[in-house]
């Protein structure tokens, strides 16, 4: 997979990729990231890339022109299953939609900022539209990553053990079941039996149960 990231702050975004398992997964070469900063596609010394709305309003809105350059550019070296836009009125992400994505091979994400972008980015470009929640953030940077984080995790080989991320809550939109380590007794709270008996059978039977019980207690809606 190879994942293009358009920003006006790169250096905001290198972090969550230089440790764990987006690292290894790097390294790995299951995934290749590569950074695109907005303002190597604008004109002039000072190199703008937002402008004023039309109609007045406070804040600045993200131009069309040099967002326009950055991904025909990129469109002219290769095919890109997607271009994602992280905007607050998105759909929202969850687990079905990053099943989904992680199945693709080319994508471009498009990081808004101040007031967004020219809706003109929208109409032309954006094939999905993605939120991480009923939220604003100061841009789309940190919903990037979380994005990238939920499909890349997903991919065959990242993880050490592959069955891992079929477990994991809302895979099969129930919570997760709750976990235990060692200790099997600590301060007097003791780990459910059924988990020491090596009765897996019953064991995965418990553990269907209480994620049942949990989603009907934390997120009935999700049984709907």
């Amino acid at each position: 997979m190879r994942i293009d990231i358009i920003t006006v702050l790169p250096e905001l975004l290198k972090s969550p990729f230089e440790a764990s398992i987006l690292k290894r997964a790097i390294e790995k070469g299951l995934v290749e990231i590569h950074f695109h900063n907005l303002r190597d596609y604008s004109k002039g010394n000072y190199k703008q890339v937002d402008d004023y709305q039309f109609g007045g309003g406070a804040g600045m809105v993200l131009m069309v022109e040099p967002i326009d350059k950055c991904i025909t550019q990129l469109k002219k070296e290769r095919d890109y299953d997607e271009v994602i836009y992280m905007t607050p009125d998105g759909d929202t992400l969850n687990q079905a939609a990053a099943n989904e994505i992680s199945l693709k091979k080319n994508l471009i994400i498009l990081c808004g900022h101040y007031k967004g972008v020219d809706q003109r980015v929208r109409d032309l470009f954006v094939t999905r539209e993605i939120s991480i929640g009923d939220y604003v953030l100061s841009g789309g940077e940190l919903a990037a990553a979380v994005l990238c984080d939920s499909i890349i995790r997903l991919l065959p080989g990242v993880l050490n053990d592959e069955t891992s991320a079929l477990t994991d809550t809302f895979q099969d939109n129930l919570l997760a079941p709750p976990v235990y380590t060692r200790p099997s007794n600590y301060k007097g709270m003791e780990v459910p039996e059924i988990l020491l008996s090596g009765d897996f059978p019953k064991i995965e039977q418990w553990r269907e149960e209480q994620a049942l019980e949990r989603t009907t207690k934390k997120r009935p809606d999700l049984l709907r």
